[in-house]
């Protein structure tokens, strides 16, 4: 089968990050299906211990959060954050559960892109957890931040290359 046939890989092929928004607002069902792309993620002893907090513009936590970012116009510019979160309580294996968190972030990207919105996962605002949870009001004592990936309708193309598949491979198949 020619991966361009197919809307899975396409999808993933063709995903970018988007750092500008326009204006427009994301709607609610919109968010909502972002979110359950990343329910769907795959988990270790299916323990799904990802937990999210949207926050849209005009929420003061945006602003807050935006504080503990280099990216700050980033978040501040988004229809949208979503912060994914590991419950701490859930966590029993703490490689396999952040591998989960990522993929379910991905799912939730591959998600914006198809739905003609534009994401980009900011991981640098894990750097200092104690701000970042404090600007939203939440508690160190039972949630990680993973992530927090803005969204919006795109204002800019995204553009990527990589490196050709043979310098990524240990031997020869």
């Amino acid at each position: 089968m020619d991966s361009h046939d197919n809307p899975v890989l396409r999808a993933i092929r063709e995903r970018r990050s988007i750092r500008k928004f326009t204006t427009d607002p994301v709607d609610k069902q919109t968010l909502k299906t972002i979110l359950e792309a990343g329910q769907w993620a795959p988990s270790g002893m299916n323990n799904q211990p990802w937990r999210f907090l949207v926050i849209t513009r005009g929420d003061p936590r945006v602003e807050k959060l935006a504080q503990c970012t280099k990216y700050s116009p980033l978040v501040s510019s988004s229809a949208a954050c979503i912060c994914v979160f590991l419950d701490k309580e859930t966590i029993y294996s703490e490689i396999k559960d952040h591998q989960g968190a990522g993929a379910c972030i991905q799912n939730m990207l591959l998600a914006i892109h198809t739905l003609g919105l534009g994401g980009v996962w900011l991981g640098q605002i894990i750097n200092d957890q104690s701000a970042a949870l404090s600007s939203l009001g939440l508690s160190e004592d039972k949630l990680e931040l993973q992530a927090v990936v803005v969204l919006g309708h795109p204002d800019q193309k995204g553009g990527s290359k990589r490196k050709p598949l043979s310098e990524l491979m240990l031997e020869d198949f």
